[in-house]
């Protein structure tokens, strides 16, 4: 068995495992009983399926891939972003009754003034 042949049994196993890791942290994503497993699961899946693409990207022997994957990565930032920016508003306004929390005060201390 020559060195190349090594090397793509290697990537298409690695390829494998990874598809078998999407597909249980989609299963993770559906049963996950909170919204923050939900948007962790999302980012988990965006991560697997860009190594996926880098893998592929070796295999093949394509540059393009490479720069693909990387739109990918922003891409998914930004989605794993927005949804947790909409999940915090939303829990902020439920426990404020939808009014914005006013600063607090606690631990800061008044400027005594020399006239008193």
């Amino acid at each position: 068995m020559s060195v190349e042949t090594a090397y793509q049994y290697l990537y298409l196993s690695a390829a494998i495992i990874l598809g078998v890791l999407v597909g249980i942290v989609l299963i993770r994503s559906v049963i996950g009983p909170r919204i923050t497993d939900r948007i962790l699961c999302i980012n988990m899946i965006g991560t697997l399926v860009i190594c996926m693409i880098s893998i592929l990207a070796l295999r093949q022997g394509e540059g393009y891939l490479v720069d693909i994957s990387l739109i990918y990565t922003m891409i998914s930032f930004l989605t794993v972003l927005i949804l947790a920016s909409v999940y915090i508003r939303k829990k902020d306004g439920a426990e404020n009754g939808g009014k914005k929390a006013a600063p607090s005060r606690k631990g800061t201390k008044r400027k005594e003034t020399p006239n008193g």
